[in-house]
This record gives structure tokens, sequence and C-alpha cells, in this order.
């Protein structure tokens, strides 16, 4: 990857689904052979998959400086509601290759993940903005998530995502402590428990 930077095809590099274990190695080697290391993760983000980005990844963010590129703040459209009702004709999950994700959505997970978003909607409501507005806004105010890749396949879908922006200052720590209560999947890391 120094070659690609040295030359000008790239700014940086950055892992994508990688172990802790998998970073913390890669950037020892290249230190080691004085060699430029990574200085991202891409890692999956969003309400209802927290792990990674909030346990397993802050202490790489605290000893070495690696940031959060993280992607599908939507979790594939299920927070935006598409899937409330079941599979719609020409839905993602709809399609030939995405069975795991019908699979999901149909599960018993899948319909207590639907039970808290009828609740976390009430929340988006209050806040004068669209559920996919309030779960982005969500992301991005982890300290820890440096951006939030967006998947939309409408201009409507990016321009509605792009106003979470201004739902981020509505974010207090009384209504992300709501949004966290209504989820009931808050991770803890051991710094936790130190206190």
């Amino acid at each position: 990857m120094t070659h690609v930077i040295d030359h000008g095809m790239a700014l940086y590099w950055g892992t994508s689904r990688w172990t802790s274990m998998e970073i913390m190695e890669a950037y020892s080697v290249a230190r080691q052979f004085n060699q430029i290391p990574p200085i991202c993760e891409q890692a999956e983000y969003h309400m209802f998959q927290r792990e990674k980005v909030e346990v397993q990844l802050p202490e790489l963010f605290h000893k070495i400086g690696i940031g959060a590129m993280t992607w599908s703040p939507l979790a594939c459209g299920i927070i935006s509601g598409k899937y409330n009702n079941g599979i719609p004709p020409n839905s993602r999950a709809s399609l030939k290759g995405y069975q795991w994700m019908k699979d999901k959505i149909l599960s018993e997970e899948g319909h207590r993940q639907q039970v808290k978003l009828i609740e976390l909607q009430a929340v988006a409501e209050r806040l004068g903005c669209t559920l996919p507005q309030l779960a982005i806004a969500w992301c991005l105010r982890n300290e820890r998530v440096n951006s939030v890749l967006l998947g939309a396949s409408r201009t409507d879908q990016l321009m509605e995502n792009i106003r979470a922006i201004q739902v981020l200052p509505k974010l207090s720590l009384s209504i992300v402590s709501e949004v966290d209560g209504i989820l009931g999947n808050k991770p803890y890391s051991k710094r936790d428990f130190r206190s």
C-alpha cells in the first residue's frame, strides 16, 4: 500500500471487516518495515449492530489512532421502514441472492426489531425527523465514527439521509439514553466496569 500511496494512486488506506487483531498486526508490520499503516477500519454499524464499533475497536482507536468509516446505517434498509409490513416486491430482500436478508427480517429477532422501530418512530416524530434520519444521526453521534457511508438508491433518499446532519444537535444525552433503552442492546466494554 505504501507504493500505491507514494505514487499518488491513493492518499491513505484502510481495512474493511478486519478483526482488531488483524488491524493491529497490519499496523505493527507496517511500522516495523517503515511502511504506511492503515488509518481506518470500515465496519458495519447501526442500531442493531453495535459490538465492533463500540467495544472491539475503541482500544485500537486509543492505541494507534485508527478511525472508523461505518456502513449500513439503515441495516440494509430494515431501519428505513421498508420492511414493516413484510417483503415488498422488487426490494433487496426479495431478490434471489438475498434470501439471508429475507430470513433475517422474517425471523423472531426481525419481528422484535420491528417492534423497536415502531417505538423509535415515535422518538423521531418528537424530534421532527424521519426514522432513517434519526438512525444516521445516531451513528454520527458516536465520537469514534469518522464517517458514515450512505447507500441511497434514489436522489430523494440521499437528500433525506443528508438531512440527518440537522438532527445531530437534537440528540441530547436523554434522547440517546431513551434510544438505548428502546434498543436494549448497548454493549459494555471492560472500561465501563472500572469506575
